[in-house]
């Protein structure tokens, strides 16, 4: 049978008729509230994409390889596996760069070494010949130190630093005059953005603005725009939303090129040379090899986006310096994504799907919005100097830190599905922790305090979940409970009663009733009673947020926890009132 007598049997549907049988499923529902996807980026994802939904898009039929680059800058698929490299010492750096070299890494990231002249050079280099190398932490001298190497040695592999162009434009003009063929002097750091609090369309656009002020500063000294465009790669963090980061890569080439174009370029030179890092701001110390699931899901992103190389970073890095079992974990993540999970044979993989494609449009476009936000200030150094983009980001950061201090973003093994039990403050070297600011942090800090409180004293408070009367609600309210509290290192006890004054019995240090709105008085005057007769002075927190709350908390309940609840603040109260100061 061929496809087309097979898709006969299925008439076409109209969008109009799905959406009559969508609302008759959601029986009066509020559709928005239920089915569109208000994202952090500044737009609107519906439930279901098709293709009349991308009829207006100008580049939805571009072809990979092809100006404006929306499908990739290659016509082959694959990516260069980046290693970072953190020794400081020459030797050991060379060492431990051969080493990632023969384990699959396609190229070396040296964080650590300072080069003062051409034998450090030799010594760092020896047997790296033919491997792409990017030298993170550089100054002015070491980048002519590396256009001079480059050029005695022709090099063929190339070579590139993170210096940032714009701290020293006089300095940039020189070297993008006069570097060799095969070194890229310097990046703009889009990464930087993602970790002080950025979404996907503020990292683009600020990111194409520092950019814009680059290439603007290098035509207003004469320096030819295919040169400068030649001169600079772009470092990204990738993000936790799967289908967002793909969509923001693709849509960062998509307005470099056009950027490029716009100021002269050739379109061959509009190719944005792009490096993927796993984000740093999403990795957590407790349960922390769940970040090793954030990174395969972020290095996923990054392929399928088109990044020309990626970074994972070894899942123990925010708390100590990786051994050697977690540095060979993060590398072969990406192998198995190359060579086992196949992601390396096509270009473009979510090409032609309709959310993609307008997600991706939808991206650029505010993307290209918020450059202009900043463009609207003068320029981009104009815009740091008035701190707009600091005032922004800050905003952004704080949106995303009350997202996961509420729990709408889910940190899993944090801020939830915490394993109470877990240890962390052995295999934590405190000269080591990440400085950057991640999300997890708050919640760390209360498990932290909970966790040495217990070495120093030898003991924990038990904390008595008090199940009574409805079964659903008990037990919803149980589990709940029972999850915030493990959020800070607290463990509880789960028990079901009968009668208030079997709770009353208990020995504990908290009790959290747990029952149904309608069954909370009752249960909460009996046991009060209870407790007063037996002269016990026992907390009690009411597991819910009920309509009788005024007159609960005026008969002596302690507290609520509920949906509605600041975690971190509801926790940190209850540590200080259990004993567990910092």
């Amino acid at each position: 049978m061929t496809s087309a007598g097979f898709l006969t049997e299925f008439p076409p549907v109209s969008t109009h008729e799905w959406e009559e049988v969508i609302c008759k499923d959601l029986k009066g529902a509020d559709y928005a509230r239920k089915l569109i996807w208000e994202t952090g980026e500044g737009f609107a994802a519906k439930p279901y994409y098709r293709s009349d939904d991308t009829l207006e898009l100008e580049h939805v039929n571009s072809e990979p390889g092809a100006f404006p680059y929306i499908r990739g800058t290659r016509t082959a698929a694959g990516w260069k596996i980046r290693e970072e490299v953190f020794a400081h010492d020459l030797e050991e750096a060379n060492r431990a760069a051969l080493s990632a070299v023969t384990s699959g890494a396609d190229e070396i990231a040296f964080c650590g070494v300072r080069i003062e002249n051409e034998s450090d050079l030799g010594l760092l280099l020896g047997n790296l010949e033919t491997v792409p190398l990017h030298f993170e932490n550089v100054d002015e001298s070491m980048i002519r130190l590396l256009g001079k190497h480059l050029t005695r040695r022709r090099r063929g592999a190339p070579t590139s630093t993170g210096r940032d162009p714009l701290s020293n434009p006089d300095f940039a003009e020189e070297i993008v005059t006069s570097s060799p063929a095969g070194l890229l002097p310097f990046t703009i750091h889009g990464d930087a953005f993602e970790e002080s609090g950025a979404n996907a369309t503020e990292e683009i656009g600020f990111t194409l603005a520092a950019a814009i002020d680059f290439m603007a500063e290098m035509q207003r000294r004469g320096v030819a725009i295919n040169r400068a465009a030649n001169s600079i790669t772009f470092s990204f963090a990738i993000g936790s939303n799967l289908f967002i980061q793909i969509a923001k890569f693709r849509a960062f080439r998509m307005l470099w090129a056009q950027v490029v174009e716009s100021f002269g370029g050739d379109r061959d030179d509009a190719k944005a040379h792009i490096h993927a890092r796993t984000s740093r701001w999403n990795k957590t110390i407790y349960d922390p090899h769940v970040n090793v699931l954030r990174a395969t899901c972020e290095a996923i992103a990054a392929v399928i986006g088109g990044a020309d190389s990626i970074t994972v970073a070894p899942f123990d890095a925010c708390y100590k310096a990786p051994n050697p079992a977690s540095l060979q974990l993060a590398r072969n993540t990406q192998l198995i994504l190359k060579h086992e999970a196949q992601l390396a044979r096509v270009v473009d993989p979510g090409g032609g799907s309709y959310f993609l494609e307008v997600m991706t449009d939808s991206i650029a476009r505010i993307s290209w919005e918020r450059m202009q936000e900043v463009e609207s200030a003068g320029s981009y150094r104009k815009a740091i100097e008035l701190g707009t983009i600091a005032r922004r980001l800050e905003a952004s950061r704080a949106a995303k830190e009350a997202a996961v201090t509420s729990r709408r973003c889910i940190l899993t093994g944090t801020n939830r599905y915490a394993n109470a039990e877990e240890a962390a403050l052995s295999r934590i070297d405190k000269p080591r922790v990440d400085p950057t600011r991640r999300g997890a942090q708050p919640y760390e800090e209360l498990r932290l305090r909970s966790e040495l409180h217990a070495r120093q004293t030898g003991k924990t408070p038990r904390i008595l979940l008090a199940e009574i009367g409805d079964l659903k609600m008990r037990t919803a309210r149980s589990l709940f409970t029972g999850d915030v509290f493990a959020c800070a290192g607290l463990a509880t006890v789960k028990q079901q009663f009968s009668d208030a004054t079997q709770i009353a019995l208990c020995e504990a240090d908290l009790v959290v009733l747990c029952s149904s709105d309608g069954e909370y008085l009752k249960h909460t005057t009996d046991l009060l009673a209870d407790l007063k007769k037996m002269n016990r002075q026992t907390p009690v927190i009411i597991a819910g947020n009920p309509d009788s709350a005024d007159e609960l908390r005026n008969i002596g309940i302690a507290d609520f926890v509920h949906l509605r609840s600041n975690p971190i603040e509801f926790l940190s109260r209850w540590q200080r009132e259990l004993g567990i100061e910092d």
